[in-house]
């Protein structure tokens, strides 16, 4: 049964609580380097009792369709809402990814492969210039100190990204659910 077949009152005290909780969502997707508006329509489509289109959010959130369609494509883009297809509708709808484990898992891919993909290729490019220098002044051992140096750090960090680039398949592939199993739902029935 959807909120709106409540009496003005009980969805009025519903709708404090929902707004309280849309409200926290908004102010946390920056960890996701997403807006708070952005976060705000999460949370409408979190609540919403069925797909909505973008002129139903424009209107729910009195904002303007290019910012719900703005939004609506960052969240498309994390798979944090997907677009659903219904009989007789012309519009297009969309609707939360409800599991937050693979939302997180898919958005950790996302965002940290690109990342480690370019910090390991910016240091293998930096080693081989460092092993092409060191080559070329052979007999400069004050160069050679500083590069040597210099190659293991970026050895180091390197290690690092490849163990990163590791982590993210443990999240792609669910084995970090074997190390951290997900938390059932509590029941307070």
């Amino acid at each position: 049964m959807g909120l709106y077949h409540l009496d003005e009152v009980r969805q009025a005290a519903v709708q404090k609580i929902r707004k309280r909780v849309i409200e926290n969502i908004g102010r946390n997707m920056d960890l996701y380097g997403i807006s708070i508006s952005t976060g705000h329509l999460y949370g409408l489509l979190f609540f919403a009792d069925k797909p909505m289109n973008l002129d139903e959010m424009g209107q729910e959130m009195r904002m303007s369709k290019t910012s719900m369609s703005t939004g609506v494509r960052t969240l498309l883009d994390y798979k944090m809402v997907n677009k659903v297809w219904e009989k007789g509708s012309r519009k297009d709808l969309y609707e939360v990814e409800y599991d937050w484990y693979q939302t997180f898992a898919d958005y950790f891919d996302i965002k940290w492969r690109k990342s480690v993909e370019s910090n390991i290729l910016v240091l293998r490019k930096a080693l081989e210039e460092i092993e092409k220098l060191m080559k070329e002044h052979e007999d400069d051992e004050e160069l050679h100190a500083v590069l040597q140096a210099d190659r293991a750090k970026m050895r180091e960090a390197e290690a690092y990204y490849r163990w990163l680039d590791r982590l993210i398949d443990t999240f792609v592939d669910g084995d970090i659910f074997k190390l951290v199993p997900k938390e059932p739902p509590e029941d307070h029935s």
